[in-house]
């Protein structure tokens, strides 16, 4: 489970996108988080308790 991410990281989650991509960039935080899958290109917004429970891990943080 990710504890603390931001704008701009990208985050491995538990099940992929129909695309085949497990990698999602948060492009919008708050009660719901935006993400955008980065094989293609679609943007997903799911609640941040169901965001918190399916990602695994942060793979590159923007400093």
């Amino acid at each position: 489970m990710v504890e603390r991410f931001d704008l701009g990281n990208i985050v491995e989650m538990k099940k992929k996108h129909p695309c085949g991509s497990y990698n999602f960039e948060v492009i919008r935080l708050g009660a719901d988080i935006k993400i955008k899958c980065t094989g293609c290109g679609r943007i997903v917004m799911i609640p941040r308790a169901k965001f918190l429970k399916g990602a695994k891990k942060i793979i590159k943080s923007e400093e």
